[in-house]
């Protein structure tokens, strides 16, 4: 399991013109999933964002988690995360879990992040074609794989 973060001012999700996550203060993850994902990976990644300290303290230096500012988040799906471009120019999606692994791995992530936070979070809709709208502050933006614990 992948997630990008970034620490946002304000994002936004649109689906069919229609906006259907907005927040303020915060993180957008872009989350992808891979066949081999299971409740580890995602018990591992939701701990890892939550506590991971890239908000400002009161002496501008990131000393903050997520959970330390209240913060919100918005959790998209995407597949192209794990996109091969190994050969050729065509990349390659072959590694991304297909739906029926996908969707509840993802709506597991969903819910562990929001009994973590204690509080809902907002999404995309899996598999629809969105418009992701941010404001990086900073910019931060972090790349977290569970398969690579480093």
């Amino acid at each position: 399991m992948k997630a990008v973060i970034q620490r946002v001012s304000k994002a936004s999700v649109t689906i069919d013109q229609k906006v259907v996550a907005n927040i303020k203060n915060g993180l957008l993850v872009l989350l992808g999933i891979v066949e081999e994902d299971t409740t580890e990976d995602i018990n591992w990644l939701v701990n890892k964002i939550t506590n991971c300290r890239i908000f400002n303290d009161d002496n501008e230096v990131m000393n903050k988690s997520l959970l330390d500012i209240n913060g919100d988040v918005i959790v998209v799906s995407q597949f192209t995360l794990h996109a091969s471009t190994k050969k050729g120019n065509r990349p390659s999606y072959i590694k991304a879990a297909k739906p029926n692994v996908a969707i509840p791995l993802y709506n597991q992530f969903v819910s562990q992040f929001e009994t973590t936070l204690d509080k809902p979070i907002q999404t995309g809709k899996f598999g629809a074609d969105m418009k992701v709208e941010l404001l990086n502050d900073g910019p931060v933006t972090i790349i977290i794989d569970s398969k690579n614990k480093e």
